[in-house]
């Protein structure tokens, strides 16, 4: 080890011979694990960027619903190393859900998920509030190493950390680091390579007089230290874990010796930071004089303000709608091509059934998928890039003025804003609200927001009925009906939390608090990994349902229950006869006609009534229906019904919907139509995983059912009114 005592990095920083020396190489081919855990905003997402890049997958962790990111990390040529992202806490005493998975992971060491060691981020520049959260971790026994983080920012703001010296006070292996730069990161897998111990340094002693309960929990659990014993006593309600049994063994024990959780935390807490304030005593200085107002400061005061930073916020907004229709479209356009291009060559020279079901069916529905790529991924960089700035967590600081006003939490914003994407998550992050109503309001209305599943009926729609002009000059008039469709959504949301609000009953006091990260140029390299990500989701995801459903539409519309379909060719082919129409006009009649009378047609038909009075025929309601998989699914749906019976030469979705004729031989898609479908689809409940995400976060299928029905409703009664104003 002799030769690996000291590693510099291009922070100027060395890790001492101290960090190895009582470390010892991994064996080769084993799989480490390893979970990284920090406060929120100390870097922890890029460090595990960094570390993983795109061998990422998420999934959930064992027995609860909440997101487990975990990714592969390549430490040396011949370790690997397996790398949970754990949720963003301040301490081990949880508040949430998301906070509750990390203590049910490191307090159960015969778990298989239980990690080998942890990595710790703590921002540099507010390195004392970071310290307490490995304080605690360091007094669990868990091998660790501090990823001392953002040292650039540190230095920016005076702050001088003699890492040695720390080092020495913490009894961990320190690696100074930028991760959004990825400097430090090759000696922190250097040093994650190696077998490291327990921190040699305990920061907290419990009282004396608590001993005797905290022993009689260490020797009934068989627990390897103190300090986990008494958070054994401070949460054995929210361990999940734990037996009923053994959670009435620790209640016990806790009203026998009169133990006070609320009272003995505060005392550790305190305790922690006058130990922490001794350390950073003789290891930190700073140099930066308060004159000099951070520039993250001076941002806010135009960023956060009561107008300009609404408006800012709306022309943000505004540029981002902008974007997704104007510069999505190029690109749009070829892939549309490009699929159209293979699908007119496969037809001119193939034929068969099968052929029919390649074209018709998969290459349908696969275009549906493929077109929307550009537009999703410029919707999830935008998303990304107000992400790593930082300027996302000034838009839900700014929005719990208005949130509070329609009976939401400030916390609300960040669901609200996440349903931009997808409802699922969303709905899954509104567990950070402690306060039940406000929560279960949250969940309610979120999937009002339009999420990015709804971009392929908006865009298409739109592209039908409004013009591809410019206002003013420079404002494109589609990416403005695309910001109306999206504010809708919003206003939608925001007035049905109002309502509920006055029906339930329930009064809680609710709180808002979070902390500004500085602002920070965005690291491309994570924008990248996001858009990839994110991408991925929607092809392989969506895109299997969407091509699965393409192809069992294909089937459905290309047969018929008995020889209903043969029987309306004849009739059609008699009738052309006596009105001596051309081979071409005669094959498109008969198709349109064996098409509605086929399965897909007869359950068309069957719907058709209920949806007439919104400007609906048969064969969107066929797409509706289809749709509740998923909302991107109306488009393959789609697709697929007008391939059968469309002119082999229309290759492309927009091209097959302009040429779709009423039975007055006018265009179908008139602005009443595509209005009323789309103020459908803003308020439409036409998702099932949305439905799946509400039962699992309200425990009961009460507030699902709700939100179908409310939705629904709300849905199709403005539909109404649109198309009655509008026809």
């Amino acid at each position: 080890m002799a030769g690996a005592a000291t590693i510099t990095n291009p922070t100027g920083a060395a890790v001492s011979a101290a960090v190895l020396e009582a470390a010892s190489p991994r064996l080769p081919g084993t799989l480490t694990r390893i979970a990284l855990i920090g406060n929120p905003n100390s870097g922890k997402s890029s460090l595990f960027n960094q570390l993983t890049g795109l061998n990422q997958k998420v999934g959930n962790f064992p027995g609860v619903t909440v997101d487990r990111k975990t990714g592969v990390s390549q430490l040396t040529p011949q370790h690997r190393a397996e790398i949970i992202d754990l949720p963003g806490t301040y301490s081990l005493y949880p508040k949430s859900l998301d906070e509750k998975v990390i203590t049910d992971l490191l307090y159960d060491r015969t778990s298989k998920q239980y990690p080998d060691f942890v990595v710790i981020t703590a921002d540099a520049s507010n390195i004392r509030r970071n310290l307490l959260l490995f304080t605690q971790l360091a007094d669990l026994g868990l091998p660790a190493v501090l990823a001392l983080n953002m040292m650039d920012v540190a230095e920016q703001h005076g702050v001088k950390i003699d890492v040695e010296a720390l080092q020495r006070e913490l009894g961990v292996p320190i690696i100074p680091m930028n991760a959004r730069k990825g400097i430090g990161v090759a000696a922190l897998k250097i040093v994650m390579s190696q077998e490291l111990g327990a921190p040699s340094v305990h920061f907290y002693d419990p009282d004396e007089d608590l001993l005797p309960m905290i022993r009689q929990i260490r020797y009934y659990f068989n627990l390897h230290n103190d300090y986990l014993a008494l958070h054994y006593a401070h949460q054995f309600r929210q361990i999940n874990f734990l037996t009923a049994d053994e959670r009435a063994y620790v209640e016990e024990l806790t009203q026998k010796y009169g133990f006070d959780a609320t009272a003995q935390q505060a005392q550790e807490t305190i305790a922690r930071y006058a130990r922490i304030n001794d350390i950073l005593l003789n290891t930190v200085s700073v140099t930066r004089t308060e004159r000099n107002e951070p520039y993250s400061n001076r941002l806010d005061r135009v960023l956060t303000h009561k107008v300009w930073g609404y408006l800012i916020f709306f022309g943000v907004l505004f540029l981002m709608f902008q974007a997704i229709f104007a510069w999505a479209q190029y690109p749009m356009d070829l892939i549309d091509q490009g699929v159209a291009w293979v699908n007119s060559l496969i037809k001119a020279n193939l034929h068969g059934p099968l052929i029919d079901l390649l074209t018709d069916g998969v290459l349908a529905g696969l275009g549906g998928v493929l077109m929307f790529v550009p537009q999703i991924a410029m919707l999830f960089a935008f998303i990304a890039v107000l992400e790593e700035t930082g300027y996302m967590a000034r838009v839900t600081f700014m929005m719990d003025r208005i949130m509070r006003k329609f009976g939401l939490n400030g916390k609300s914003v960040v669901p609200l804003i996440s349903g931009v994407a997808c409802a699922v998550p969303a709905i899954m992050s509104a567990r950070t609200i402690e306060n039940w109503k406000d929560r279960m309001i949250t969940i309610f209305v979120t999937p009002l927001m339009s999420c990015s599943a709804r971009i392929p009926v908006y865009t298409v729609l739109i592209a039908l009925v409004v013009p591809d002009h410019k206002v003013l000059g420079i404002f494109n008039l589609q990416g403005i009906a695309l910001m109306g469709l999206y504010l809708l959504g919003f206003l939608a949301a925001i007035f049905s939390a109002l309502a509920l609000k006055l029906l339930l009953r329930r009064k809680e006091r609710s709180y808002f608090i979070m902390e500004f990260p500085v602002y920070r140029w965005p690291r491309w390299k994570n924008v990248g990994i996001t858009i990839v990500e994110k991408v991925k989701t929607f092809v392989l995801q969506a895109g299997k349902v969407i091509v699965a459903i393409s192809v069992i539409l294909w089937v459905l519309a290309s047969y018929g229950p008995g020889n209903s379909m043969a029987r309306a060719e004849q009739r059609v082919r008699a009738s052309a006869a006596q009105q001596g129409l051309t081979a071409k006009e005669v094959d498109m009649q008969v198709a349109s006609q064996r098409l509605e009378n086929s399965y897909a047609g007869t359950f068309g038909r069957t719907v058709e009534p209920v949806i007439r009075p919104l400007g609906f025929d048969w064969k969107i309601g066929i797409a509706l229906i289809t749709s509740f998989a998923a909302r991107e699914v109306f488009v393959g749906t789609i697709s697929t019904i007008y391939s059968v019976g469309q002119d082999a030469d229309m290759s492309t979705v927009q091209q097959k919907l302009a040429a779709e004729k009423d039975e007055n031989g006018q265009p179908f898609f008139t602005p009443a139509r595509a209005f009323s479908l789309l103020v459908f689809y803003v308020f439409a409940m036409q998702c099932m995983s949305t439905l799946a995400a509400t039962y699992r976060e309200t425990k009961g299928w009460r507030w699902p059912i709700m939100q179908m029905l409310y939705m629904t409703g709300l849905a199709y009664v403005s539909s109404l009114v649109v198309f009655q104003l509008m026809k």
